[in-house]
């Protein structure tokens, strides 16, 4: 780990100028995505700016029936908290899916949103890698893939977004609440991370000089339910082969309210929007569903070692939204 300078500001405008005064610094909340990657030589900012001590770790409701939840806001207690689970089971069953215990009494709610995507080759500095060095190349390309991505990739980069939360604050059209120098701006979730392009190394949208202060949640839809699955190759401390997150409303049947995104298959959380254009107005039935999917994944490019992706989100996008069909009709 190189040497670097270390400041703990007191609040979040004072962070946000020494990010301004100071190219190339990284904020630190609960830092189990940034302590590894200091120890490994990929991250080597001479500033380090501590933000774990600033007063952002409360989930309060908002004016228009949603929820604003700090970026200081631990992954567990997020999880944990009563109208998350109430309202937003989504949310709440994709943060306990997240890495272990352990981690999640750390991890916060903007330090999870801005966790570096990555593959194997990102973490090991031997091998080429065009997110860590542009220009590089990408040694996933020709490689190991069995757990990149299927959608929205580049030849730059075929790495998949780590986040189980992220994916689950996409569906439900959460916002980020970003603080500049030049005051604060809302960036939707689904926007708010980027495909590789011809810029891998770039992950979000956020600019080096601002934080996040807030994630706004708007309020669920009436009468809707939703869910968040995830597949992986181990019960538990996994990254997603794939996952789904969905929101499901019926009248008479019929579906009329959905939202879909899904995990483990792209370098963003992917808002399945063919998907939920297609199931609208369609009878909530196996076969609405299979085609909704099958829509989504016209686009999909599997590598040779992960055409098994296709298949597993088609059927775990389905049972999901059979599972949440059989709940809005009770």
């Amino acid at each position: 780990m190189i040497p670097f300078r270390y400041e703990r500001p007191a609040d979040a405008a004072a962070a946000v100028a020494l990010l301004h005064e100071n190219p190339g610094a990284k904020l630190l909340a609960g830092g189990t995505n940034l302590v590894d990657h200091l120890k490994l030589g990929i991250a080597t900012p001479q500033l380090v700016v501590d933000i774990s001590r600033i007063s952002l770790d409360s989930v309060d409701p908002t004016d228009d029936g949603g929820l604003r939840i700090g970026t200081n806001v631990r992954n567990s207690d997020l999880a944990a908290n009563i109208v998350v689970r109430e309202r937003y089971p989504a949310l709440s069953r994709a943060l306990s899916a997240g890495a272990s215990p352990q981690l999640r009494n750390l991890a916060t709610t903007g330090g999870n949103l801005l966790q570096r995507t990555r593959c194997v080759y990102f973490q090991d500095v031997s091998t080429p890698c065009n997110k860590r060095q542009p220009g590089t190349g990408c040694s996933a390309v020709g490689g190991f893939t069995r757990h990149h991505a299927i959608l929205g990739a580049s030849d730059a980069c075929v790495a998949t977004h780590p986040s189980d939360m992220a994916v689950a604050l996409a569906m439900f059209d959460a916002q980020v609440l970003a603080l500049g120098t030049d005051g604060e701006r809302r960036i939707p979730v689904t926007e708010f991370h980027r495909l590789p392009g011809r810029e891998p190394d770039r992950d979000t949208v956020l600019e080096s000089d601002e934080m996040i202060v807030a994630v706004e949640l708007p309020a669920p839809m009436p009468g809707a339910v939703s869910s968040y699955r995830k597949v992986r190759e181990r019960a538990s401390y996994a990254f997603a082969l794939v996952a789904v997150a969905a929101e499901l409303g019926l009248d008479a049947g019929v579906v009329t309210r959905v939202r879909i995104a899904f995990g483990g298959v792209a370098h963003k959380p992917w808002r399945a929007t063919r998907a939920e254009a297609a199931l609208r107005g369609r009878t909530a039935d196996v076969d609405a569903f299979a085609d909704a999917v099958d829509a989504e994944l016209a686009t999909a490019h599997p590598l040779d070692g992960n055409r098994f992706k296709v298949p597993l989100l088609q059927r775990t996008a389905v049972a999901v939204l059979r599972e949440l069909a059989g709940e809005a009709a009770q």
